[in-house]
């Protein structure tokens, strides 16, 4: 680990000022373990966002060896120190401060060979065991005389930290080390700092020529794991200035990276991330305190899934609550615009956030777990995903709808055209839309949902298709039926021996121009040559239905006899022989008479037989028709035959000559009185009309019809009135008197 330039001391004023860090002891005397580190490297030191960029100093040495006013003076922390009048323990434990204007923590451990615990050796393997497991640098605090010494050069505990060292880093061969620095106290320089160098290096050889290696590591050397320096300071309290001057110096080498001895290399870190830092140290403590082997990496990898799931936690907590917002208007069916990009920063957003805090751990558990929270945040995406691929389905769908029937509504229109543009439209309205929520990192797909969409759209074209062509078809057959019944009426209503070949030809002609209208615009359907085939079946069928109910209504009995009587009335009123031509229509109706040389291509089927609807008028209702009309036709006859008659006796002209002669006055007095002309005029156009439309018979049977029903109604009253005053007798013989009257008076 390195820090920055602006961390270097400038003086020992500074190093030795007033503002100093707070102090923890992170393991007291009965060897537990402080619940405030996570704290401290937050609050008090403000380390724990440095990641990396941090460095761990621990110090060994015996009690009473000035262990503590060393880290003081090079550290500018405040860790108590041995009182000048007094020589008893004053570091209990391990305490544990910021360097002063550094990124460093400094561990300052219970001294070794003290009297209160004497011969009770198990803190020192532990706490041993902890500075190893976590310290860049370790300082080895001892005075020159202990140089070559083995208890009090603490050899003992190297071998211990050799030993530990192997269990620990077995694995890390060459790859981590922890550097060994030296510091001998009061050296006066009568012994070279490089002849006591070799001692010490001699020493610490020999230690690890003895340490019992593991298995495959038996050729292994001391340098695969340990770098070791070597510095000298003069004493404290003979020489103070110049202690205080290579205190100075010696702090450069700690804080100044560009220093050729600077001491925290990359290859002294432990790899823990400062914000992790309190759960690392923690669980190396309690493995410790367990008697368990150490495996340093599983635990750095512990310490990783640890700190990655709760730095991902807090990452999908965050994650969660941006996305809230999208749950209610997408399930309520809404597309929602810009969505994609939306969850893509958002979903970024966690990720580089969990990437910020866990990238500096485990390199392997941290891209697992990253592959995890980015796997949650892209399940928990997809719901929405779904939700507005379903959404944009839907909205897809009426879009299509929408434009089919807004074209459709239009007279002219190419249904394939409208289809085809309809399609596109909605297809690539879902396109974008589905592209658009398609993450980066996902293996989203919405290859189903398009073919679906796209069978849904051909569905809904397809009844459309239906649809329209029913509709065309009935409008062709209408405007059929119309022309059918403007021009087939008119032969109908003057019938000739032609008549049936000029209908026919006339229907064979409106017929095959709507098969025309029909076929072209079928087109516009994309209809096959099957469907176009059966579509002229059906509307030929339908078109000699539509010709047939037609004569059907032509020939009905009351309209036929109408035929036959205007016939009659038209060739015989006047002419005895006119009977027996009306009666000829009869069988010219009869029968449609196909032309041999004209095929109407008319289909036969279980529902219609063609050949069968050929007989208009069966045989069984000519004979009705035949004797009903025979009888008005002798009414007819009678009535006729009275007219002649009545033609024939003519009033001889001096008979009008006398009558004028005689009306002379009166004559005068109507045309000289308005009254009198004006009434006279009425009656005389009146009768005028009545002559000419041949009306006076009816007339007179509607005047007869009056007069019996007046005659009648009087008898009923004269007679009730009779009954009511108690002569029922009376009533009966006036009634038959009264009864005979009305008979005389048609009889005169």
């Amino acid at each position: 680990m390195t820090v920055g330039p602006n961390q270097t001391a400038s003086d020992t004023n500074a190093v030795n000022g007033n503002q100093k860090l707070p102090r923890l002891q992170i393991i007291d005397g009965n060897q537990n373990f402080s619940k405030d580190l996570q704290r401290f490297m937050k609050d008090e030191w403000h380390l724990a966002e440095h990641g990396f960029n941090y460095n761990l100093v621990a110090v060994f040495g015996s009690q009473s060896t000035g262990k503590s006013t060393l880290l003081n003076r090079l550290f500018g922390t405040d860790f108590d120190v041995m009182s000048e009048t007094a020589r008893r323990q004053t570091t209990k434990g391990i305490w544990m401060s910021r360097g002063k204007d550094m990124d460093v923590l400094i561990m300052d451990v219970e001294g070794t060979d003290g009297r209160e615990r004497g011969e009770d050796q198990d803190f020192e393997r532990k706490s041993a065991l902890f500075s190893m497991a976590t310290s860049n640098v370790i300082i080895v605090n001892l005075w020159e005389h202990q140089v070559g010494l083995y208890n009090g050069a603490n050899m003992g505990l190297l071998k211990t930290v050799f030993e530990v060292n192997l269990q620990l880093f077995q694995a890390a061969r060459g790859k981590e080390k922890t550097l060994l620095f030296f510091v001998i106290r009061d050296h006066v320089g009568t012994t070279p700092l490089a002849n006591l160098s070799a001692t010490l290096t001699a020493d610490l050889e020999r230690i690890w020529d003895g340490v019992a290696k593991p298995e495959g590591l038996e050729s292994c050397k001391i340098s695969d794991y340990f770098d070791t320096m070597f510095t000298g300071l003069p004493h404290k309290v003979l020489l103070p200035e110049k202690f205080d001057q290579e205190a100075l110096k010696l702090r450069d080498r700690f804080t100044n990276p560009n220093h050729k001895d600077f001491v925290f290399k990359p290859n002294y870190s432990k790899r823990v991330p400062a914000d992790g830092f309190h759960v690392y140290a923690e669980g190396i403590w309690d493995q410790i305190m367990a008697n368990k082997d150490l495996d340093l990496p599983t635990q750095q990898e512990l310490l990783a899934q640890y700190r990655c799931d709760e730095i991902a936690g807090v990452a999908f907590e965050a994650f969660s609550a941006k996305i809230k917002g999208f749950r209610q208007p997408i399930e309520s069916g809404k597309v929602l615009e810009d969505l994609g990009p939306q969850m893509e920063e958002i979903r970024n957003t966690a990720i580089k956030h969990f990437d910020k805090d866990a990238s500096r751990y485990h390199a392997e558990v941290y891209k697992r777990k990253r592959a995890e929270i980015l796997n949650k945040t892209n399940s928990t995406l997809h719901v929405f995903y779904l939700g507005q691929l379903k959404n944009l389905t839907k909205k897809a769908l009426t879009t299509f709808k929408t434009i089919v029937q807004e074209r459709l509504k239009g007279d002219k229109y190419d249904f394939a055209e409208v289809v085809q543009e309809a399609r596109q439209k909605s297809e690539g309205l879902f396109l974008e839309g589905a592209k658009a929520i398609v993450l980066t990192e996902t293996d989203w797909a919405f290859d189903e949902d398009y073919s679906q969409l796209q069978e849904e759209i051909s569905e809904i074209a397809a009844r459309s298709r239906v649809e329209e062509t029913k509709k065309m078809v009935k409008a062709l057959e209408k405007s059929f039926e119309n022309q059918v019944n403007e021009h087939i009426g008119l032969y109908l209503n003057k019938p000739s021996p032609e008549m049936w070949s000029k209908i026919l030809t006339k229907y064979k002609s409106i017929r095959d121009g709507i098969e025309d209208q029909l076929l072209k615009k079928a087109k516009s359907f994309n209809s096959t040559e099957e469907e176009n085939a059966q579509t002229i079946h059906n509307f030929r069928k339908r078109s000699w239905q539509m010709l047939r109910k037609k004569i059907d209504d032509e020939v009905a009995d009351n309209v036929f006899l109408l035929k036959l009587r205007e016939r009659f009335e038209e060739k015989f009123r006047y002419d005895d022989a006119g009977v027996p031509k009306a009666l000829q229509l009869i069988p010219l109706f009869a029968q449609v008479e196909l032309p041999s040389d004209m095929d109407l291509g008319v289909p036969s089927d279980e529902e219609m037989n063609f050949e069968e609807t050929l007989v208009v008028i069966s045989e069984t209702r000519q004979h009705d028709l035949t004797t009903r009309f025979k009888r008005e036709s002798d009414a007819f006859y009678l009535e006729a035959k009275r007219s002649v008659v009545a033609t024939q006796a003519r009033i001889p002209v001096y008979i009008y000559l006398f009558m004028l002669a005689l009306g002379w006055n009166e004559l005068m007095s109507i045309l000289f009185s308005p009254t009198y002309l004006i009434l006279f005029s009425f009656i005389g156009m009146l009768l005028t009309i009545l002559y000419y439309l041949n009306l006076f018979g009816p007339l007179e049977s509607f005047l007869r019809l009056v007069v019996s029903e007046f005659l009648g109604l009087g008898r009923e009253k004269v007679t009730g009135y009779i009954e009511q005053r108690g002569y029922p007798k009376v009533a009966e013989r006036v009634g038959k008197i009264l009864g005979e009257e009305p008979k005389k008076l048609k009889t005169n």
